[in-house]
């Protein structure tokens, strides 16, 4: 046997499936983190009456989840991976503890019915993103357009309490992170193909991949929620 070889190459899709692989494992695993905390806070009377014995206390959660998403979207350069790990995953935690909530608003068999078709939705564009050959960044601009407008009309609802704007705010909420759930897939195999998954880099591009799906998910099961969750 010849053992004077140079060592095989690695092929460029087993170096992009691993990154990729490493993207939905993170994000698995912040949804697994937000699910067993959901479930901790409503098992738990003194936790669940902690969340929402105060509003302060739930609008200071809110805004704690909005700084560690800054942070970590902003700042994932600058930190270990560690780091970016332990602030995703203690972000995951904080929305499980505000995501609670819905099993107060919705009947149980709705939300699950509801993270079904969230779930399957998802896989179908996350798919798309990755099989597909076309430039996505014209959706990725009119996604992002979209989400700016779905803010500020849920903002402006808050003081309207308008049920007809509250479903035009599910309908394009839907379609909003149905195309960013496609852009931001596409963007990762992108990285995916130009990055060391074992390296610093690849590992924090994992973790800021993974919290940019998981993003895209909640939101799109949030605004299916709004449209076909029944309420108690």
């Amino acid at each position: 046997m010849d053992y004077s070889r140079e060592p095989a190459a690695i092929s460029p899709d087993r170096v992009e499936t691993k990154f990729l692989t490493r993207v939905y494992a993170w994000m698995a695993g912040g949804l697994v983190t937000t699910s067993l905390v959901a479930w901790l806070t409503l098992s738990t009377p003194a936790l669940l009456s902690f969340v929402l014995g105060n509003r302060l206390v739930f609008f200071g959660l809110m805004l704690g989840e909005l700084a560690l998403v800054a942070w970590l979207s902003g700042l994932v350069g600058r930190m270990s991976a560690s780091t970016a790990a332990f602030v995703f995953l203690a972000y995951s935690a904080l929305n499980g503890l505000t995501l609670s909530t819905i099993f107060l608003v919705y009947t149980s068999s709705s939300i699950a019915s509801t993270f079904v078709i969230a779930g399957g939705t998802f896989a179908a564009m996350s798919v798309y993103g990755l099989v597909t050959s076309r430039p996505l960044d014209g959706l990725g601009s009119f996604a992002f357009m979209g989400l700016i407008g779905v803010l500020i009309a849920s903002l402006v609802n808050i003081f309207l309490k308008s049920p007809m704007m509250e479903f035009v705010i599910g309908c394009v909420g839907v379609i909003v992170f149905v195309g960013l759930t496609a852009y931001d897939t596409r963007k990762l195999k992108i990285m995916a193909a130009s990055v060391d998954a074992d390296s610093e880099a690849g590992q924090k591009g994992a973790i800021q991949g993974a919290l940019a799906l998981y993003l895209d998910f909640i939101n799109l099961f949030l605004m299916l929620l709004r449209l076909f969750g029944n309420r108690r």
